[in-house]
């Protein structure tokens, strides 16, 4: 059989059929190749239609056509599977590597050959700790957990004290040199000073780096042990010493040094929150809040391990592996990096507690671009291939889809995954332009529509709760006016509550939380101008009062 593989043999038969008009015997031949490929309800029009055949033997020639084609198929196969055994016995084809053949396609073909699917790893893992987390032991799991947040965020602070005391002294030394320039000095010898400082830097900030890395995946591997031996020793009903292990204390948690100056400042938080039910015939009810928050305070952790923030950090490690996750919307640029802006501030936040269940922030974006160039060679080439058949009128664009493949467009985005943030399990990052900073943003606006999108993933994939920057910027400017204001949160909140009502047809109606988030810097009186539009373009529901008749 293998030595026939990928021969096709074409064999060319007559096909006779013979048929009566009036007085007439006629005969009609046509020459076939086989394998036939050509489908035989095309072949009998085409038959009628080139000899110009009488109406009365159409179906009489397509079933006598049919049954020479099919028979004469079969004999072609039993021919090629007389010689496939005649290799067999002759010793041709290997009996055993036949045998393997056979069995192996079984497997992958056949439900009751297969082998059944193996857990991995990170499943086995991910169970482990879903009971946990619901269990009395969730105090350790977090305190341990918290332990490790201190401890990797002393080991930043000394990185960032030790980069400071190198920067002062390098800016020092420049400055002696700056004012020699001129005199014993030269621009080449400031030149090599500048390289030496650099470098430096690279050195130390390597060596942070690496040290960091093998901290993090010590606590790791440390960790998921840790919770698989629990795991197994509290299904030993013999071992009552875990039980009283499990007791701790909140004096044995670490707490952090207060003089370390990484203690994030808390300022006064402004919240609405409304009740509202969308639909036309079966309404679904929602939940919205508008805040004024910075967008990475639902991904800080507190090094005072206080009893709110606790419970939050609860409630986000017992929904990680459930069908309730919660989302964040990032605005970033078109560059799939985390060196500038918002995206290194939100790297920072990451890198401060070690992720335990999912890969790592540079990890992640190193997969996305790896995805992105992938998806940007593949449209590239059809590009190419549609633009060859067109005058030569956009060379400028092929020019730039090939210069930026490894850049998004705006309104694309890419999606993370943590595990070790305060308060959300999915990092959105959007791509937006210099665009939305404008008064011109409309209901088909790249960022408008990759809302949309973000919003119907958040429906496949049960995230419940998602955070929405309302004006489509994290920071206020010059630009941004009252009017300004109102016009985009007027924007946004409609084409919300239009893709929120789509939700029901892609979900069949499940409640949600969305929070629109407004800048820290915005004033008290325009927020509460925003919290007055709210209710006028969603339907909140109305408070009902009952009083008794005595």
């Amino acid at each position: 059989m293998k030595p026939n593989k990928g021969k096709t043999c074409t064999r060319e038969r007559d096909y006779v059929y013979k048929f009566n008009a009036g007085n007439q015997h006629l005969v009609l031949t046509v020459p076939l190749k086989f394998p036939v490929q050509e489908n035989i309800s095309h072949l009998h029009g085409r038959l009628m239609l080139l000899h110009n055949l009488p109406c009365f033997i159409e179906n009489d020639l397509k079933q006598s056509l049919n049954k020479f084609i099919e028979e004469e198929t079969i004999k072609d196969y039993d021919r090629e599977a007389e010689m496939a055994l005649e290799a067999v016995k002759s010793g041709k084809v290997d009996i055993n590597q036949l045998a393997d053949t056979w069995a192996k396609a079984y497997k992958e073909t056949t439900l009751e050959y297969a082998k059944p699917e193996e857990t991995s790893w990170d499943e086995d893992f991910a169970d482990v700790y879903h009971d946990l987390i619901h269990s009395p032991a969730s105090e350790m799991l977090l305190n341990l957990e918290h332990n490790y947040f201190v401890s990797i965020s002393e080991l930043i602070s000394e990185r960032d004290v030790e980069l400071k005391k190198l920067r002062e002294r390098q800016g020092a030394e420049m400055d002696k040199v700056m004012q020699e320039l001129g005199k014993s000095l030269t621009d080449q010898d400031v030149n090599s000073l500048a390289a030496q400082h650099f470098e430096s830097q690279q050195d130390l900030e390597n060596k942070w780096t690496n040290e960091l890395k093998q901290s993090t995946a010590i606590q790791k591997q440390e960790y998921q042990e840790w919770v698989i031996k629990l795991h197994q020793d509290l299904k030993n009903p013999n071992n009552s010493s875990i039980s009283d292990e499990i007791k701790v204390q909140p004096s044995q948690l670490r707490e952090s040094v207060e003089g370390n100056g990484r203690i994030y400042e808390e300022q006064r938080l402004l919240e609405e929150s409304f009740t509202i039910h969308l639909g036309a015939q079966l309404k679904t009810m929602h939940n919205l809040r508008l805040l004024r928050a910075d967008m990475l305070d639902f991904c800080k952790h507190k090094r005072n391990h206080r009893s709110g923030v606790k419970l939050h950090r609860l409630q986000t490690a017992m929904s990680l592996y459930s069908t309730s996750l919660c989302g964040l919307v990032l605005l970033v640029d078109n560059r799939i990096s985390s060196y500038s802006g918002i995206k290194r501030d939100f790297a920072t936040v990451c890198q401060e507690c070690t992720d335990f269940h999912f890969p790592g922030i540079q990890e992640q974006l190193e997969i996305v671009q790896k995805v992105v160039l992938k998806a940007r060679a593949q449209r590239s080439s059809k590009s190419k291939r549609h633009h060859e058949n067109k005058s030569s009128g956009n060379e400028d664009k092929l020019k730039n889809i090939e210069r930026n493949q490894s850049n998004i467009l705006p309104g694309e985005f890419y999606i993370t995954r943590h595990s070790n943030l305060s308060e959300i399990h999915v990092a959105f990052h959007l791509c937006v332009d210099d665009n939305v900073r404008s008064g011109n943003v409309t209901a088909r606006d790249p960022a408008i529509m990759g809302l949309r999108n973000i919003l119907k993933v958040c429906c496949t994939h049960d995230i419940t709760t998602i955070s929405i920057p309302l004006l489509l910027v994290h920071d206020m400017s010059e630009e941004m006016t009252i009017p300004w204001c109102l016009k985009r949160a007027e924007l946004v909140f409609k084409c919300v509550k239009g893709f929120m009502m789509e939700m029901a047809s892609w979900d069949g109606g499940i409640s949600r939380t969305v929070q629109f988030l407004v800048p820290q810097t915005i004033s008290e009186e325009m927020f509460y101008q925003l919290s007055n539009m709210l209710p006028q373009i969603f339907r909140v529901s109305s408070t009902l009062t009952l009083t008794s008749k005595h």
